[in-house]
């Protein structure tokens, strides 16, 4: 092995070893909301991969490149927030947000349905899960997932809203 090589081998193994130390805290959010209309047309609604900006409170929403399907990217308040569109069925759509250089990674997933329960009804669901071990401690990460699920639960009483209006 070429000396060049030593120091980019050494400091490929101590990174392997610091990622491996890592002790990631995922919490899932599990969220929903009854709808009293059916599914589709609740999709119809608030269902598009820019339709956040109607239902969750200060977010514009942009779509940065794609179709509107798989690996379409939009891009939030200003361009503050990249999301990939990773999953799309008729009444749901998956997304992530990619890694930022300089940024803890918290493998953040956020998923939305519509689920039809009887033929003019339907729940609205919204799950996310992500790595809470960046904050310091139980405190800190109870308010963050407080935090979250205050503002997701928001967003489903706007969808539901939306939904409903005539």
């Amino acid at each position: 092995m070429r000396r060049s090589m030593i120091p980019a081998l050494v400091g490929a193994i101590a990174f392997a070893g610091h990622a491996l130390a890592a002790d990631p805290q995922y919490m899932t959010i599990k969220m929903e909301i009854d709808v009293a209309r059916p599914a589709a047309a609740v999709w119809a609604k608030v269902g598009g991969y820019c339709d956040i900006s109607k239902w969750l409170d200060g977010t514009d929403c942009m779509i940065k490149s794609g179709d509107g399907g798989i690996g379409t990217v939009r891009v939030l308040r200003g361009g503050q927030v990249t999301e990939i569109l990773v999953a799309k069925t008729e009444l749901s759509y998956g997304y992530t947000q990619p890694v930022r250089e300089g940024q803890f990674y918290n493998l953040y997933h956020g998923f939305v349905e519509a689920r039809p329960v009887t033929a003019q009804t339907s729940k609205l669901l919204y799950t996310l899960v992500y790595d809470i071990s960046d904050r310091p401690d139980q405190a800190a990460r109870q308010a963050d997932v407080a935090q979250r699920r205050a503002r997701f639960e928001g967003a489903l009483k706007n969808m539901k809203a939306l939904a409903e209006a005539p």
